[in-house]
């Protein structure tokens, strides 16, 4: 019998109800000190084991969440996913981590997996930003997060950084250190972080007076082949740029790579920002300069607005939190004359 026993089995055993029995697993108390000893020997003596599933029939409470990512591969997720875990954990609540590779159908059907799960919540960064795919979630009234990734479709409660920002303040260093041909390996323009770091890029060189060429834009798809092929594209021209800025970690693995195969000296003949911290940064010579997002505090940030839409089913308004980032200056983005050269510009805004 041992492992198949179930609550009736223990009361037997014990000589007691089953609502004693359910007081003494579930820590209710009111037990006598010598009834509750009885009990605890009958569920070791026949291996009991409580199910999950049945404990929870009642209070619909599973003390389980749901995560959705595009892409495990990206260095970005699991971070935020360590985030996630520490606050749950401290809550007692359980994630489980799917990833969609970016599509959408594979996103419908972990959703439908999570919902006959029973999971509590769902903390999602989505392949589809229109939403409407989300629809099951939103009528069985689970409750949802976005993160990295706005949902147009629903309102939800949204985690993001300042992605206008990062970018922009990225590019604003590469003009002061005298660049004028900057460019970008850009992000899919359907999601947040492509649109928005694009739109940072742009305001930038529009602020500094800088003319927005077309063959210094690539528009990559947030994976390291893109940026190996943004590189490769940008050191074909005739008129090469002298600084890049690429949208995303694995993007810029690509691109540093690419530069490396091509010869073209980082930091010399060509300045780098990336978007995202990366484990390579440090260790390259010269050291990337990046724009760094606080990941573990993104998926932080994500479960407590979760548990508290799991705890508190009062309807509330729609909120949305922007973290700021951080400019981490290294030294693949160099002046692109020397102080005192004839040629150095000095660039007002």
């Amino acid at each position: 019998m041992e492992g198949k026993a179930n609550i009736q089995d223990v009361a037997k055993r014990a000589n007691v109800s089953i609502a004693t029995v359910s007081r003494v697993i579930n820590n209710q108390g009111g037990v006598r000190k010598q009834t509750e000893e009885r009990i605890l020997k009958a569920i070791q003596e026949l291996g009991y084991i409580r199910n999950a599933a049945a404990r929870t029939m009642k209070s619909k409470d599973t003390k389980t969440i749901g995560v959705i990512v595009p892409d495990i591969n990206n260095p970005f997720f699991p971070s935020v996913m360590a985030g996630i875990e520490q606050k749950a954990r401290e809550t007692g609540y359980f994630a489980i981590l799917s990833s969609t590779n970016e599509s959408p159908v594979v996103e419908q059907e972990i959703l439908k997996n999570f919902i006959e799960r029973g999971v509590d919540g769902v903390i999602i960064t989505t392949a589809n930003e229109n939403g409407d795919h989300l629809k099951q979630v939103h009528e069985q009234g689970i409750p949802m997060v976005a993160v990295d990734r706005s949902i147009q479709y629903y309102d939800v409660d949204t985690v993001l950084v300042d992605n206008v920002k990062g970018s922009y303040q990225a590019v604003q260093h590469m003009i002061l250190q005298g660049h004028e041909k900057i460019a970008i390996i850009c992000g899919p323009q359907n999601t947040t972080p492509g649109r928005e770091r694009f739109i940072g890029y742009k305001k930038a060189l529009e602020d500094y007076n800088l003319k927005l060429d077309e063959r210094y834009i690539f528009q990559g798809d947030f994976g390291e082949r893109s940026g190996y092929q943004g590189a490769h594209q940008l050191y074909s021209l005739d008129d090469r740029p002298t600084a890049i800025f690429s949208s995303n970690n694995l993007m810029t693995i690509g691109c540093v790579k690419a530069v490396g195969d091509l010869d073209w000296k980082l930091g010399e003949e060509i300045s780098f920002f990336g978007f995202d911290d990366v484990d390579i940064a440090t260790f390259l010579n010269p050291k990337l300069s990046v724009v760094s997002r606080p990941m573990h505090a993104l998926g932080e940030l994500a479960f407590q607005l979760l548990h508290e839409r799991i705890q508190f089913k009062d309807p509330v308004p729609k909120r949305e939190y922007k973290l700021s980032p951080e400019l981490i200056i290294r030294e693949s983005c160099r002046l692109r004359y020397p102080k005192n050269s004839p040629d150095g510009q000095s660039l007002k805004k």
